[in-house]
């Protein structure tokens, strides 16, 4: 979901390339939530400024409401608001993948190669719910205090 027509059409070309064969194109934010409750979605990808609920707020919607069909739907956040606070926030509010604008086809494959061939497992906290924000598990060299 772009507001930019032709960003859409960019998108829309390079996935149907990289071999997507039903694709949704939804021009704001309240169509893209009605596709998703239909059920029609394997992997959402979304610009940071939609409307009538920015893209983040969708990110949001779809991980933390009661109503959400599918709360571990991989979403992709593709923008140019790519500072590094939109991408903590992204990554804070469940993103499962960004990519700033602009990018490469191979950029946006290795992305939906990560959500689809990789996903990574589900957190359920208190104050959080997506996908694992760590990358990597990386010894910590020190004593297990959960052992404990």
């Amino acid at each position: 979901m772009d507001p930019n027509p032709l960003s859409t059409e960019l998108l829309y070309d390079i996935l149907r390339m990289l071999g997507a064969i039903a694709i949704r194109k939804v021009a704001d934010s309240n169509k893209a939530l009605a596709v998703i409750k239909a059920g029609e979605v394997d992997v959402i990808i979304t610009e940071w400024i939609v409307e009538p609920l920015s893209g983040i707020d969708l990110i949001d919607t779809v991980r933390n409401t009661m109503h959400s069909p599918n709360r571990m739907l991989p979403i992709i956040m593709l923008t140019a608001n790519s500072e590094p606070e939109y991408v903590v926030e992204a990554r804070d509010r469940g993103v499962t993948e960004f990519l700033a604008k602009p990018f490469t086809v191979d950029s946006l494959y290795r992305r939906l190669v990560s959500v689809i061939a990789r996903p990574r497992p589900f957190v359920n906290a208190e104050q959080y719910f997506g996908p694992d924000r760590r990358r990597r598990q990386v010894p910590h060299g020190g004593r297990n205090r959960r052992a404990d």
